[in-house]
């Protein structure tokens, strides 16, 4: 089990952190018809005021006034322009918050035995699980790949992605790259006992069931037994698991314990059975039950582990970025490989004869996508493919439960960022009621059939190149949404909480992964557009509601954060103000804190979201903004992962300053507002003031501000002289060569037998093998040979 590392610092609880720990129910609450009522009437409100303003306000200026002035036109039209992006934003929150609230009314759970009977009957078709990691810690590794591996699912491959440099240089990432590699084989170890026992167990379950149509009493003694000793092994584990954070709180309470408590549960009904049987000696319980009973047991401990590294080989793609690490171990699929020694590197060759391979990788009808920070519950699999092999759902690639927070952040930011996570969790199944999924990434049940079907290849230095999830952006995951639309697969968010995942904890992680977020979305709409025209041209329906949802989810963070910089930057007319628009977004903010209410929260964080929101703009800006500059340069954003670490991450000194300068333009406009008596705005100002003001204080914190900004203004102080003395040196080098053809100087030849390998292999002189075969060249590769 994972434990908690010596030297790993415990983060220090805040005031006002989270002190709940029990997370929301798996099951969403059955809404009441009040509670749907109110949101069909919150978005009739909505449109109604929106509409309202626009004739008593705008309209009617214009009536009463004509076009007075350019100035006070421009300022009228920009004005509703930027009003009418806010509203419709709140409308389609409203909207799909309407469409997860009557999913969750119409839901029916499957019962147990029904997944168990279905899986049963040879549906178990094979599942990998993909686990992308890069510079993890160790023990965040292993949490998520425990999730994984007690999945009740009857062929499972678990298969953790590595994609640090194989060879690195410093000790201490060395050290921690070979504790992380070493965390499958230690859970693969740690599940040999029972997995060889409920194996063995099964096997004679099996038989003693084809001589009686009805259990015998020895025999629910024996299942019994056997679910007695899985509750008490994962118990035991569940002890000896370290526990840091809220994060172990979780999996202790809900992974280990919870799998065991339904163990128990399991083995008190078995023995209830035994006991309403009296002197017989068969009981009540049929035998395929009970084999059914046992095959659980043995599916839940039977799971393949193991590890992959792509940048061991030189033929599989290098680009740093999670779409390409997936990609790379996608393409290997149902293959058989050997290893080839060249001078650019190791290279995959693809074999006929598993027999003769080194690597041999398992097709898979499924393949689940899970990041290296997130946690799953014991049937996700079971549940999500079962779905998936429902005749109703064969066009279906994506089955996913985007994830909710973990409760008991250490953090002030932590836990409203976790609000926040919870409500996407809400909007995203409101989505699936109008047919605008989009895969959220964190985790997924995807089809291999609809992959193959979005597949593109390249060669790349004499090498095939396989994507599958498109790295052009640095939100993958949304762009292969819309590319499975265009080849007529649809998507689909669970109507459950079966998954789990961390949010920031600090200012410094927050900006890299909310900078993420902003940044690919209008890259990705005119692929949409596209996706649409063809749709229709095979005589699909496109619903405009549909349409709506996924232009807002792809461009509302653009113009959510340019309007509000508008209404914060530009002294609008006092006459365009009306309680109207106040009255628009009246209905959005009161069913956002119910929402709140509902997960857990309090009504009054709608406020804090608020601030929260305003600090943010900055950074969301500079993602609309790399987002254009691809758009302008057509060079990829390089992918920035989010820091998942115990310590604080720190921030960028402009995303520091732009809240203070926030707060401090507000300032200003309230007082230049105040004094022209234009109440409005400078009410608006003094309220963006103080809880940009709170968000500062909250989230970012005055004290790690001063930090941030010090370590910015003194970084040019600090250098690595091996660093300054290699730039000298090929700066110097580069005059010389310069100045060498200038007059027309050949250089000296190079020695052939200086590196043979890459003369024969490259073909030229100057390509060097990669140093770290140079002093690898003779050693035994790390073993990742898997059976056919």
């Amino acid at each position: 089990m994972p434990e908690q590392l010596d030297d790993a610092p415990m983060r220090r609880r805040q005031w006002g952190a989270e002190r709940r720990t029990r997370p929301l129910d798996t099951i969403h609450a059955r809404p009441s018809d009040r509670k749907l009522v109110s949101g069909r009437v919150a978005i009739i409100l909505t449109i109604a005021f929106w509409l309202a303003y626009l004739v008593y306000t705008v309209i009617r200026q214009f009536l009463d006034y004509g076009t007075e002035s350019f100035r006070f036109t421009t300022e009228a039209v920009s004005y509703l322009v930027v009003v009418t992006f806010l509203t419709f934003s709140a409308l389609m929150h409203l909207v799909a918050r309407q469409g997860a609230l009557e999913r969750f009314a119409t839901h029916v759970r499957v019962p147990r035995a029904e997944l168990d009977r279905h899986f049963a009957e040879g549906h178990g078709s094979p599942l990998t699980v993909l686990v992308p990691s890069y510079a993890e810690e160790p023990d965040v590794v292993a949490t998520t790949l425990w999730s994984a591996a007690l999945q009740e699912y009857p062929s499972l491959r678990v298969v953790l992605l590595v994609d640090d440099d194989p060879f690195p240089t410093d000790p201490e990432t060395a050290a921690k790259l070979e504790r992380t590699r070493a965390v499958a084989a230690s859970i693969q170890a740690q599940l040999a006992a029972p997995s060889h026992r409920f194996r063995e167990a099964l096997f004679f379950a099996e038989i003693e069931a084809e001589q009686a149509p009805m259990a015998s009493v020895a025999a629910l003694r024996t299942l019994v037994a056997h679910h007695r000793w899985a509750d008490a092994w994962l118990r035991r584990h569940a002890r000896e698991h370290g526990i840091a954070d809220h994060v172990d709180h979780f999996f202790h309470d809900q992974v280990l314990v919870g799998l065991a408590d339904e163990f128990r549960l399991t083995a008190e009904a078995l023995d209830a059975a035994i006991t309403d049987a009296g002197d017989r000696e068969v009981t009540d319980v049929t035998s395929a039950r009970a084999v059914e009973l046992q095959r659980r047991l043995t599916w839940t401990f039977t799971a393949e582990i193991t590890t992959f590294e792509r940048k061991r080989y030189a033929n599989l793609s290098h680009e740093a970025n999670k779409a390409m690490n997936l990609n790379s171990y996608l393409g290997l699929l149902g293959g058989a490989y050997r290893y080839e020694e060249t001078a650019s590197g190791t290279v995959l060759r693809t074999v006929a004869d598993p027999a003769e391979a080194d690597l041999v990788v398992p097709a898979s009808d499924y393949v689940l996508t899970l990041d290296a920070d997130s946690v799953l519950l014991r049937d996700y699999c079971l549940r999500l493919v079962y779905f998936l092999e429902q005749p109703e759902n064969a066009n279906v690639a994506v089955t996913q439960t985007p994830y909710s927070s973990f409760r008991g952040a250490a953090t002030r930011i932590e836990r409203l960022a976790g609000a926040t996570t919870d409500i996407q969790h809400i909007l995203h199944q409101g989505m699936s009621k109008y047919g605008a999924t989009f895969w959220v990434g964190a985790n997924a049940v995807i089809r291999t059939r609809a992959l193959r079907d979005i597949e593109e290849t390249e060669t790349v230095g004499g090498f095939e190149v396989k994507r599958y999830v498109q790295d052009r952006t640095v939100i993958e995951d949304t762009e292969s949404s819309v590319d499975l639309g265009m080849h007529g697969w649809t998507l689909v968010n669970y109507p459950e909480r079966l998954s789990y995942s961390a949010t920031p904890p600090d200012f410094g992680s927050l900006i890299v992964q909310r900078r993420r977020w902003a940044n690919g979305g209008l890259l990705i709409l005119p692929k949409y557009i596209r996706q649409v025209r063809e749709r229709k041209a095979r005589g699909e329906r496109v619903s405009v509601v549909e349409m709506a949802l996924r232009v807002n989810y792809m461009a509302s963070i653009a113009w959510g954060s340019l309007g509000l910089i508008f209404l914060l930057a530009y002294p609008y007319d006092s006459r365009l103000l009306s309680p109207m628009v106040l009255l628009a977004a009246l209905p959005y903010f009161w069913l956002f804190a119910s929402d709140l209410k509902y997960c857990g929260y309090k009504r009054t964080d709608i406020l804090r979201i608020y601030g929260f929101n305003l600090i943010l703009m900055p950074v969301n800006v500079a993602g609309v903004l790399k987002s254009i500059q691809q758009a302008l340069t057509a060079k990829k954003i390089p992918f920035a992962r989010t820091p998942k670490v115990r310590d604080r991450t720190a921030s960028p000194a402009l995303y520091v300053l732009a809240p203070y300068a926030i707060v401090a333009f507000s300032v200003f406009t309230f007082v230049r507002d105040f004094g022209a008596e234009n109440w409005g705005n400078a009410t608006f100002a003094a309220f963006n003031a103080l809880l940009a003001t709170y968000a500062i204080v909250a989230y970012i914190g005055v004290w790690n501000s001063v930090v941030d900004v010090f370590l910015w203004a003194t970084g040019w102080m600090f250098y690595d002289p091996s660093a300054r003395a290699a730039r000298r040196a090929a700066r110097k080098e580069a005059r010389l060569s310069a100045k060498a053809a200038r007059r027309g100087l050949v250089p000296e030849p190079v020695p052939a037998t200086e590196d043979w390998r890459s003369v024969l292999y490259f073909g030229q002189r100057g390509t060097t093998m990669p140093e770290h075969l140079a002093t690898r060249h003779d050693t035994v590769h790390h073993d990742e040979k898997t059976a056919a």
